[in-house]
């Protein structure tokens, strides 16, 4: 896989690390991670939603974290007490995972909710009126006559 060197860019731009470091890691997949799985849709114009599927987890071995356009999800299994059953065939995963998503700016977590062994995280993306366009309005240039003058020779 090819490798670019944005070193040159950051000579002549200011404020868009986080932008070459998304691009740096686009060349790096997620080592293979495949678990647990997950949808992210569009419910809205500004909403999304993503819906991961964590059967056997509680609501208190699950945590969300948002901080930094980063939004982390992690799943630890508390260790049970007691007698531990005899497994025959064992199909239902019951490993820890981290799974991070990266957010774009003013993208916002509205909520979650754990429903049927599916985790709903719904997010809405509210753009601040000041860095919403706005027309400018353009003032009328006054209309005073312009002389031109000429050297004579």
């Amino acid at each position: 896989m090819r490798h670019f060197d944005f070193s040159p860019l950051y000579r002549s731009t200011v404020g868009f690390d986080r932008l070459f470091t998304m691009l740096d890691s686009l060349g790096q997949p997620d080592q293979g991670q495949s678990y647990p799985p997950y949808n992210i849709e569009r419910t809205g114009e500004n909403a999304y939603r993503i819906t991961m599927a964590v059967a056997g987890f509680d609501e208190s071995e699950l945590s969300i974290e948002a901080r930094e356009h980063v939004l982390t999800v992690k799943g630890e299994k508390a260790e049970e007490n007691g007698d531990q059953p005899q497994f025959l065939y064992r199909g239902i995963a019951k490993r820890a995972f981290e799974r991070r998503f990266q957010l774009a700016d003013h993208v916002e977590i509205r909520g979650a909710q754990l429903k049927n062994g599916l985790l709903h995280v719904d997010l809405v993306r509210e753009i601040p009126e000041a860095a919403k366009p706005r027309k400018i309005e353009i003032a009328a240039a006054s209309r005073e006559p312009k002389q031109i003058e000429a050297q004579s020779a």
